[in-house]
Parts: C-alpha cells; sequence; structure tokens
C-alpha cells in the first residue's frame, strides 16, 4: 500500500532520492501517461496523490533545514601551522567541525585544556585529541588507514579524479582495489572552488563535492580508500607497493595517479609566513581568512579564477597578480568574464609580488609593475598561490621513466632502446614498467582537466584487464 515516485508525476521533476526494498515486495508502475489517465477519470485520487507529493516535499524540505550536526570541535591559535592542517584536513574529508578560537576557550565543551595542549580536537565519542598528528585523527574519525588485505588486483596511487575514477571503474568490474592517498580524496581539484566546465553540472560543481561524491561511490562499489598514507616506493621485480611505517603490499598491477604539488616560489617572507597567511592553493576552511579581508592570489590559470571568483563572496578585495599581459592566455574565457564582472576583483596585470611582510601573520604585500619598475606596499590578510604544479616522482624506481621534470612516461614514449620485455607494445597508458600504469596530471601529456584525468582513470582500468588477462596472475581476486 505504499506509494513512491508521486513528486515527479505530479510536478513533473526528477526525483531527489530513491528507494530499495529489503524485503520481498510486489510493485505496481504507473507511467506518467498511465497516471494523467486516472487523474483525468477520478479528481479526487489526482487531489490525493498531489496531497501526498506536497507532504513529501515538505519532509524533504525540513530534512534539508536541519542544522547538521558537527563530527569535531576544534580550538587552537587560527595562525598555529598544525591548527591550519587539522581543520584543512577534516573539511577536505567531508568532516564538519566547530571552530572555537582561543579566546572562547571557557565554551569548550571537553576536557579542560592546559595553553600548551592547543590544537585540541574533541571527537565524536567525546573523547578529546591534543596536537594530534593527521593519521591519529583519521583513525579516531573512523576513516580507513590500513589495508584489509595482504594482495590485491590493482593499487592506486593517488586519490584525486584520475585515481577515484580508476577505484570506481575497478572496483565495479571485479578486481580488488585498494586507493593510496597522503591526505584527502580530491587531489588538486579538491581544492577548486568551482569547476564549472565539468561535464553534466551546467551549474558548476565545487572540486571538493566532486571528490567526495567519487569518493562515496568508490568505497560503496567495495574499494578500500586508505589516508594520511605516504608511497615511499614501488618494486617493479616483485610488484610490492611500499608505504611508510615499512608496509608492504603486493599488488598484480599498480595505477600511478599522485598528480601534482603546487610550485613553491622564492618570494622574501614566503618560508616564514606560510601557513600564517601565505597558502598554497585553497580550502573551503580558508574563506574565514578572506572575510571582509583584502587578498591577494599569485596566478593567471583557471585554479587562480576560480579562487577569485569564491574568495569574492567573502573578502571585501580581491587582487589577482598576474604577471602576463592579459588573463585570456592561461585562463578559460568563461572564467575571464566571471571575473572581470566581480565589482571587488582587481587584475594587477605585468606586475609580480616581491615580498611580503607581518610578525604574526602577513600584513602587507609587495607588488612590482614591470611596465613602470615602481613597487607599491598593500595591506593584505592572505596571499594564496595558484603558478603552476610540478611532479613529485622522485621516490619511483628508475625502471620507470619520467621526463626531466619529473612526469612519467607512458605508451611507446615510455620504454627505451630494447628495454621492454613483452612481445607486445605498451599499452597508451602503461609506464615502462609491464603492469604499472600512470594517469592524470602525472603522465606526461598535453591535456591537464579534470575530465582528462577522469577519462584515464577508467581507461587505465580497461588496460589492467588486458594485462591482468594476459599474464599468468592474470585471475582477478573474488
Amino acid at each position: 500500500g505504499q506509494v513512491h515516485g508521486e513528486v515527479p508525476l505530479v510536478f513533473g521533476t526528477r526525483f531527489q532520492g530513491g528507494a530499495r526494498a529489503t524485503a520481498a515486495t510486489r510493485l505496481l508502475q504507473v507511467d506518467a501517461r498511465a497516471y494523467y489517465e486516472l487523474a483525468a477519470d477520478c479528481p479526487a485520487f489526482a487531489n490525493r496523490i498531489r496531497e501526498m507529493a506536497q507532504e513529501r516535499i515538505g519532509g524533504l524540505q525540513g530534512i534539508a533545514a536541519e542544522t547538521r550536526k558537527p563530527q569535531a570541535t576544534v580550538t587552537g591559535d587560527p595562525l598555529d601551522d598544525h591548527s591550519t592542517a587539522l581543520r584543512r584536513f577534516l573539511d577536505r574529508n567531508g568532516m564538519t567541525f566547530d571552530w572555537l578560537p582561543p579566546d572562547q576557550i571557557a565554551r569548550w565543551p571537553g576536557e579542560p585544556l592546559a595553553p600548551g595542549e592547543m590544537p585540541a580536537i574533541l571527537c565524536p565519542d567525546g573523547t578529546t585529541l591534543r596536537k594530534p598528528a593527521l593519521r591519529d585523527l583519521a583513525e579516531k574519525m573512523g576513516l580507513q588507514t590500513r589495508p584489509r588485505f595482504e594482495v590485491y588486483d590493482t593499487v592506486i596511487i593517488g586519490g584525486g579524479p584520475a585515481g577515484l575514477a580508476a577505484a570506481v571503474y575497478g572496483a565495479s568490474e571485479g578486481l580488488r582495489t585498494l586507493v593510496v592517498e597522503r591526505e584527502a580524496p580530491g587531489g588538486q581539484a579538491g581544492t577548486s572552488s568551482r569547476i564549472e566546465n565539468y561535464l553534466g553540472f551546467p551549474g558548476g560543481i565545487s572540486g571538493d563535492e566532486l571528490a567526495d561524491r567519487a569518493h562515496r561511490q568508490a568505497r560503496r562499489l567495495g574499494a578500500e580508500i586508505l589516508v594520511t598514507r605516504q608511497t615511499v616506493g614501488i618494486d617493479p621485480v616483485g610488484m610490492f607497493v611500499s608505504l611508510d611505517r615499512d608496509e608492504r603490499i603486493r599488488a598484480r598491477s599498480v595505477v600511478i595517479a599522485t598528480g601534482v604539488s603546487w610550485r613553491r616560489v622564492a618570494i622574501d617572507g614566503f618560508d616564514r609566513l606560510v601557513g600564517k597567511g601565505v597558502y598554497y592553493g585553497t580550502s573551503r576552511s580558508d574563506a574565514g581568512l578572506a572575510q571582509g579581508a583584502d587578498v591577494h592570489l599569485i596566478g593567471a590559470g583557471n585554479s587562480a579564477g576560480q579562487a577569485a571568483l569564491y574568495m569574492a563572496r567573502h573578502a571585501r578585495r580581491v587582487t589577482l597578480v598576474v604577471r602576463g599581459d592579459s588573463l585570456e592566455k592561461s585562463m578559460s574565457q568563461y572564467l575571464v568574464d566571471q571575473v572581470r564582472s566581480k565589482e571587488n576583483i582587481h587584475c594587477a596585470l605585468r606586475s609580480e609580488v616581491t615580498a611580503v611582510h607581518g610578525t604574526q601573520q602577513v600584513e602587507t604585500v609587495d607588488i612590482r609593475t614591470a611596465a613602470t619598475g615602481e613597487t607599491r606596499q598593500e595591506r593584505s590578510s592572505g596571499v594564496f598561490v595558484f603558478i603552476g604544479a610540478d611532479a613529485e616522482t622522485d621516490w619511483l624506481p628508475p625502471e620507470i621513466r619520467r621526463d626531466a621534470r619529473g612526469y612519467v612516461l607512458t605508451g611507446t614514449d615510455g620504454p627505451q632502446n630494447d628495454a621492454w620485455p613483452l612481445e607486445r607494445d605498451p599499452y597508451l597508458l602503461e609506464t615502462s614498467v609491464p603492469g604499472i600504469f600512470a594517469c592524470g596530471d602525472v603522465r606526461l601529456g598535453p591535456v591537464k582537466r579534470v575530465a582528462a584525468a577522469v577519462g584515464e582513470g577508467s581507461m587505465a582500468i580497461a588496460f589492467i584487464h588486458q594485462f591482468l588477462a594476459s599474464s599468468a596472475s592474470g585471475r582477478a581476486m573474488r
């Protein structure tokens, strides 16, 4: 006697949720045409279904309006590096938390804290972690940090868009799949405040939301995702993946999807004030730093444009410091148009930041204009850097070939001379070692886009199936 799906029938919209029968169930499916014929013949029936639809929408609105209970409470010096790292970690792993400034420590709901015990986190079970390491925090919050098995069909190194796509397709196709991520799923894309040119999201989607959806999808399909774990090496002969704390995992295939890291800059004062107003990339938790303040962003790529638009919703003034003479050379046109439409975003073209100043945090920045050679000083509460990224692949064995900048070579670019041991040619995403693949930004290629990374991640699994089928160890574990 239960009814489901009346909302799309009555209002002609898609429904926001689904239903699953947990016991033997008989269903009568009524399509839209049959419903309208019934409604025309029996107005009372139509009125009752309409009432049910309105009740359902009211219930959904009530659920949406409920305040989501925070999973943790954090306190500490907002400018302390450790405190910033903890908040970013929680934020990027989708953990809701309350932030309690030190001057409001009287409101701390947990055990009393001594001055030297911060930053501190009150966990869901009521315990308090004092100055915790990220891995201790991850384990306390119920995140997986250790593999459940000794052998996997595929081990994916990196939890960005490429790695998560490989995890989704690998797990869905019956492969025992493990993802190793050193911080949080999403990679560099997870720090993007808005991705507006990703297929299927006409209103755009934030990087962390896209990562969260992919993360939950991969786990639902059976993939294991480890966080706060660093991959320190690969044995290409025995196909072992070495993690920190001297842990090794046997892999029948490996996918390198470590992405890239923000390029560091040598600017006077930067090293001293990193985490105290100087940041590489952004996250949602950084919005509070910009509230009603003046901030500066260095860079002219899409990441810088997305961050500028996000910060403009909170900051009094956002200044994009660009070395080139236009934004169009490195930024998508849709972003250029939006940036120029914001009254509180200013573009300083042919300019560069030469120094940052401040005692405990960033207070001012020096900006030099190339056209005149003059340097001016502006007030700033935060400087965010988006000047490109580098592949950090020094930990890979020499058997896996890379170019001079560390990007992994794949396909026919991978093997050198007669080093390839098989009769077949390497697959498109296969490295110079059979069974080890690379995808996403870490792979040498001309396209650095989220959609390209997702496509390569799914392609890598297709090649892995071919590799496993043709190898002696190709029987997938069940």
